[in-house]
Parts: structure tokens; sequence; C-alpha cells
């Protein structure tokens, strides 16, 4: 299974289903009041979050949510290393990004999960 179906999204606070995905946590910063105990997870890829003046920046403003896109996809774009130690994982099966921010609709991972499924799309010859 590759692309987008294979790739799920869970805030880090979210009670952890029963899934065989692999959870990768997805933040620069570890998650407020979350204890590493306590977040069941198998790697935390700090590296594949947003720079920290980009997260600022944006502050979770919906208006400012197409220029955040485009910004930490060029991001990506500067980090094949890192974005192929997540693709490595995607490729092995289900896989669930954590992250941390409150808002569902306008965060990274839902970034990081279109620009992912867009890699293994093509590699799969999908159009």
């Amino acid at each position: 299974m590759t692309g987008d179906a294979s790739i799920r999204i869970a805030r880090a606070y979210d009670e952890a289903g029963d899934s065989d995905a692999v959870r990768i946590l997805i933040d620069r910063i570890w998650p407020r009041g979350v204890s590493k105990e306590n977040l069941k997870h198998d790697d935390w890829i700090k590296e594949i979050a947003p720079s920290s003046k980009l997260r600022k920046w944006f502050g979770h403003d919906p208006a400012k949510w197409e220029e955040f896109r485009r910004r930490y996809r060029a991001e990506l774009d500067e980090s094949p290393d890192t974005v192929e130690q997540l693709l490595d994982w995607c490729r092995k099966g289900r896989v669930t990004l954590l992250y941390g921010a409150r808002d569902r609709e306008h965060n990274q991972a839902l970034v990081l999960r279109a620009y992912l499924a867009e890699w293994l799309s093509s590699e799969s010859g999908a159009p």
C-alpha cells in the first residue's frame, strides 16, 4: 500500500488506537505534557519539522496557510536525506505522523502527508 491511504496523521495528545502503523513524531520540539513513556512512537524525526523560523512566522494563522504550505514544501525539497528517512518507513507499511499542534486543519502533518504521498505515487508509477 502506498500513497495517502498508507499515511495517517494524529495529534500526539490523541489516544493511540489499535493499529499496525508505525508511529513517528514529526515535531521539532517534544509535545508539552506528554511523557516519552506515554507517547507510543517508533521514531522521532525532528529534522522533518518546519524550521523554527517558519513555525514562528506561521503561528497556525489560517490566513498564512497557503504560503506556509509553499515554504514548508521548499524546506522539504532542501532536506532529501531526512525525507528519504521518512519515506523508508512509508515503504515498509502504514505510518502515522504524530504532531502536537491544536489545529487539525492547518498543521505540518497535512503538508508532509501530501508531500510523501506524491513521492510514493511517483515511485509506483501512479499519476
